[in-house]
């Protein structure tokens, strides 16, 4: 048995779980933040089999795309921040891990 988590961006949360129930499989959603750019992320724990644990990848990258996003940044200066030129950045897509579960039961 494995366990898969995956951070997704906020974005693509409900097409990614849509996409894991119609294919037969549970989940779990968790509102996380974290990043570069301190942004609100879902992280979708999905218990599986060994042999199923591509099929669950493939979805999870099926259904999230990564995009191009403006970010605006600010200059320290001596008399305070100043606003400069805002930064191109890639948000999106998907980090998998996949872990060994050494006991599982439902109750």
């Amino acid at each position: 048995m494995k366990l898969i988590l995956a951070i997704i961006n906020h974005d693509d949360a409900n097409t990614v779980t849509q996409a894991l129930t119609k294919k037969g499989f549970s989940s779990t959603k968790l509102a996380t933040t974290g990043g570069f750019l301190m942004a609100g992320n879902v992280t979708i724990l999905i218990g599986v089999d060994e042999e199923k644990v591509q099929t669950v990848i493939d979805i999870i990258r099926e259904h999230s795309h990564s995009r191009k996003q403006m970010i605006p940044t600010t200059t320290e200066m001596s008399y305070g921040y100043y606003p400069s030129m805002p930064v191109e950045v890639v948000v999106g897509g998907a980090t998998i891990f996949v872990v060994d579960i050494e006991r599982f039961e439902r109750v």
